[in-house]
């Protein structure tokens, strides 16, 4: 099948060809006909299955009409978790509209100037990217203007209810028209899901698409046992004095872990920034081109901020704190390992995250090994019976080598949860050159 045989706009079809697609993906051949015909659905599938355009393409044809509302507001309104993400939707709605008529688009995020907001949405819109929470602050003022909205679009919705924006998505729905069409991607749809797709869309087509299998045996997976946040301070920096390791990306769960681990690993000794969306896209491209330079040994980032790093010289992965859906691991882990080589992804757990890895295992399909590292045993037991729990031997692992530094030991001694030490201060961004 071609995008031809989807009836989408030739002038959305002449885009397409330049962005260099020959053929949809299976869920642009399931979502693309059913959106067209003005469908509520719910679709579950995977990030990198060509899901932005599945729900973009229709939208921009849908646009290729008239509007028969005399209105300046969007006819298009696209909710996403994160500003990273809302930059991603956005960049695609100008690529494949880029020939088309009544496609402005703008992004209302958290982070932007009010002035600038307000001066972009006195303006007309046919497609409005925002995250709930800034959204909502100009709904209350008034500032928008719904009657003409015909689709609603909720990307990656189980991140938006993992991170709280439910009572946003339900406020900003009750001032939208009745009459919408309602669409909803998610990764997974599991019942938190099904009871805000009941609420939302009315009788919608499900869609789903079956996980691809990911090929993860070149990177060796390991998991160390964490007793608390100073044991897990103690691996990670370990882990970071590996002999083997060129460039490695820390993982953290939230923006302020980010900022407080690469400080500290700073202070340490170790060449380490953070990546986030609190920093603006300067600072964000400037730690970017330090590590593609090599200037930058660590890079603690979080989930969002780090998709689409293609950096080969990137050996370890670490996951400082597990990530909450096994997607992510998979996005996560594969940022070492890059073009067939060889890397090494290690993630810190406590027993109660069991039930979690177990989750992570059936989705990749691999089972990750327990590892010990002599000297830093965890003393409790982790509930695991996984018989070969094993000894690392890369050089900085070795017993005898446990190289955690003097400084790194006097300031656990001196406050052994120190990793909760304050923000990264301006003084420290410019010691380490990212303040420049």
């Amino acid at each position: 099948m071609s995008f031809e045989n989807l009836n989408l706009h030739p002038l959305i079809i002449k885009a397409i060809h330049e962005a260099g697609y020959v053929e949809p993906t299976p869920i642009q051949k399931q979502a693309i006909p059913e959106l067209i015909s003005g469908i509520d659905i719910i679709a579950s599938a995977q990030t990198g299955t060509g899901k932005t355009a599945a729900f973009m393409l229709p939208a921009l044809h849908q646009l290729t009409t008239p509007s028969t509302t005399n209105s300046r507001g969007p006819r298009i309104l696209v909710l996403t978790p994160t500003r990273e993400l809302a930059d991603q939707v956005s960049n695609a709605a100008k690529k494949y509209g880029k020939y088309t008529p009544r496609t402005k688009v703008i992004s209302i995020l958290g982070g932007m100037p009010y002035p600038l907001q307000n001066k972009l949405l006195s303006q007309p819109v046919d497609i409005l990217v925002a995250t709930p929470g800034r959204l909502i602050d100009h709904i209350r003022r008034g500032r928008i203007d719904f009657s003409r909205l015909q689709t609603l679009i909720l990307d990656e919705a189980d991140r938006m209810l993992d991170m709280g924006f439910l009572m946003d998505i339900k406020q900003i729905v009750s001032f939208l028209p009745q009459s919408r069409q309602t669409v909803l991607f998610s990764a997974t749809l599991d019942p938190a899901i099904e009871k805000v797709a009941a609420q939302l869309l009315n009788t919608p087509k499900r869609i789903q698409i079956a996980t691809r299998q990911t090929r993860l045996d070149h990177i060796e997976q390991r998991l160390h046992y964490v007793d608390d946040l100073t044991h897990k301070n103690r691996l990670l920096d370990h882990v970071l004095r590996d002999t083997g390791l060129k460039q490695a990306i820390v993982f953290t769960a939230t923006k302020r872990n980010a900022d407080i681990i690469a400080d500290n690993l700073y202070a340490c000794g170790h060449t380490a920034a953070a990546l986030h969306g609190d920093m603006n896209q300067r600072e964000r491209n400037r730690t970017l081109t330090k590590l593609r330079k090599g200037d930058l040994r660590i890079l603690v980032a979080t989930d969002v901020a780090a998709r689409g790093i293609d950096i080969s010289d990137i050996t370890h992965v670490i996951n400082f704190d597990l990530p909450k859906f096994a997607e992510d691991y998979v996005h996560r882990i594969g940022r070492t390992g890059r073009a067939g080589a060889a890397g090494i992804a290690v993630s810190f757990a406590s027993s109660k995250d069991n039930i979690h890895l177990k989750r992570i295992e059936r989705y990749t399909g691999h089972s990750i090994a327990s590892h010990i590292i002599p000297g830093l045993e965890p003393r409790n037991k982790t509930g695991r019976h996984n018989d070969g729990i094993k000894k690392s031997n890369a050089p900085a692992y070795r017993k005898g080598k446990h190289s955690t530094s003097a400084t790194l030991n006097k300031r656990q001694n001196a406050n052994p949860h120190f990793m909760r030490a304050p923000k990264v201060t301006r003084s420290t961004a410019n010691r380490s050159g990212l303040g420049k």
